[in-house]
């Protein structure tokens, strides 16, 4: 029997899971990690707090299978994508903390690369709109702030994601790699060349010597470090965590579309061999390389999914487990009114408010606790059902046939058949909700020739349950404009003294 691991690095936890051929979980464990915070609107990590975590939830998920060691066929990575490391070559020890993607610190690179007339060719080289979201304004204000161009020039230091951080530390003979998906995250590579830009790198002076080589997302990269699990096993896929996810839901057509709930929410469209542009927000993006040949997709991110009920449980002690969240949320029949935008570290798809900030409107003395929980759920859906409506807007609206989901908060039936009913569209949940993981497993089935083909990998995926809408039209139409109208109140609110865009918009 093959088994396939993945290896999946998130933003709050590291897990592994083990997976047979046909998809099914052996064992998974994963283990959750200190998040920083050094001031408002910045997020850090510790590297090695990363590196250990995962190496750890490795060797535990692999005992707990009972599987042989000598039948693992291939390891897949898989990752927290847009978070941004520096090391040394040499010693291999990072020069300064993990900057996380949620971190909103290089704003002020990014109104000078709008003050500068970047916005354009950054959309037409990337796909992606100037925002502090991405890795090159992180990679620059580390360069910049540590003083450490002359060794990055020099060929000293390495950048990367957090698949190249785990492959440099996993993989024997160290390789500096990062397949298309993560590199496509950084606002530094060149979608339709498929290459690091060199226009790209000067805007924001990178030198192409810290840059890690460019590899399709499923290939053998390497092979693991014998003294981690006692045998060299091929590492044969990374991707970045929702590109992985679009593969586990087997989203292979154009059209198809998955909504993935972990600590942020990530909408990906299946747009096929030719990058489409959106009109509506969006930004495109890979979805996946093979054999040389990128498949595209469009893209909204929710900067705060699950980690609004994180928020709820350790910061304001509302819940005390995230399960509660789904009890409490049916204690009531609505909100009363009430509408809580999570934008703590902005807003991103359609709105990209780097200085949005988080807001609750339209509470009385009789607002309660578990209004305040039901509105935070109804939130990540709200947020969900705006990249929904732009990604129908740039198919010509056309509709999709149905919204698949995964993710931890998948799990939580009320805002499942909540987000049914705020699309309008029937909402499929697969058997295996961890598809982000499983994406990476039949990725590195793939690479390491397990599977002849991405649809003999599909077989793997099976779907669980639909959530058909039942809410009337005219309740949803009421609900979508009180949450754009919190949203508005939200927007802006945070723009720092002397911003030439609050001059622009000064009070009288």
């Amino acid at each position: 029997m093959s088994i396939l691991v993945a290896l999946d690095q998130g933003t709050t936890s590291s897990r592994a899971i083990v997976f047979t051929t046909d998809g099914r979980i052996l064992a998974s464990h994963a283990i959750e990690f200190r998040q920083h915070y050094p001031k408002p609107g910045w997020v850090e990590h510790d590297p090695e707090d990363i590196l250990t975590t995962q190496v750890e939830a490795l060797r535990r998920a692999v005992e707990m299978s009972g599987v042989d060691v000598r039948q693992i066929t291939a390891i897949g990575i898989t990752n927290q994508r847009e978070t941004t490391l520096l090391w040394d070559k040499s010693t291999g020890r990072c020069v300064h903390n993990a900057i996380v993607w949620q971190c909103r610190r290089t704003a002020p690179y990014v109104e000078r690369l709008v003050a500068q007339g970047m916005s354009d060719t950054i959309r037409q080289k990337t796909g992606l709109v100037p925002d502090a979201y991405f890795s090159g304004t992180k990679l620059a204000y580390l360069l910049d702030t540590l003083g450490l161009r002359p060794r990055a020039r020099s060929g000293k230091l390495c950048f990367g994601t957090v698949d190249s951080f785990l492959a440099w530390n996993l993989v024997e003979g160290r390789p500096h790699v990062t397949d298309a998906t993560n590199a496509a995250r950084t606002m530094l590579f060149n979608l339709h060349t498929q290459q690091w830009d060199d226009e790209l790198l000067s805007m924001l002076d990178i030198p192409r010597e810290v840059l890690p080589e460019v590899v399709d997302t499923a290939q053998i990269i390497g092979n693991l470090r014998t003294e981690i699990l006692g045998r060299p096993i091929p590492v044969a896929a990374m991707a970045g965590d929702q590109h992985a996810s679009l593969f586990g839901q087997a989203c292979f057509e154009p059209g198809m579309v998955k909504n993935t709930y972990g600590t942020g929410c990530f909408m990906l469209m299946n747009t096929g061999e030719v990058p489409v542009e959106s009109n509506s927000g969006l930004i495109t993006t890979m979805a996946w390389r093979l054999d040389g040949t990128p498949t595209y997709a469009l893209e909204g991110s929710v900067f705060m999914g699950g980690a609004t009920v994180q928020w709820l449980r350790d910061e304001l002690g509302l819940i005390s487990s995230a399960a509660e969240s789904e009890t409490l949320a049916q204690a009531v029949p609505d909100t009363a009114g009430v509408f809580l935008v999570p934008a703590f570290t902005g807003l991103g798809a359609p709105y990209w408010d780097m200085y949005s900030r988080g807001t609750i409107v339209g509470m009385t003395r009789g607002t309660g606790r578990a209004h305040i929980v039901r509105a935070a759920l109804e939130a990540i859906c709200y947020q969900s059902a705006d990249l929904f409506s732009a990604m129908v807007a740039d198919r010509g609206n056309r509709v999709p046939a149905r919204l698949c989901v995964d993710g931890g908060a998948s799990a939580n039936g009320f805002m499942m058949q909540f987000q049914a009913d705020i699309l309008n569209v029937p909402v499929m949940r697969p058997v295996i909700m961890e598809t982000t993981a499983l994406g990476a497993a039949l990725l590195a089935g793939l690479g390491a020739g397990v599977y002849a083909s991405k649809e003999e990998a599909a077989a793997a995926v099976r779907a669980d349950l639909t959530f058909h809408p039942a809410m009337a039209q005219c309740d949803r139409q009421a609900a979508l404009e009180g949450w754009h109208r919190a949203v508005e109140r939200s927007r802006g609110w945070a723009k720092p003294e002397g911003s030439p865009l609050q001059s622009a918009k000064a009070v009288p």
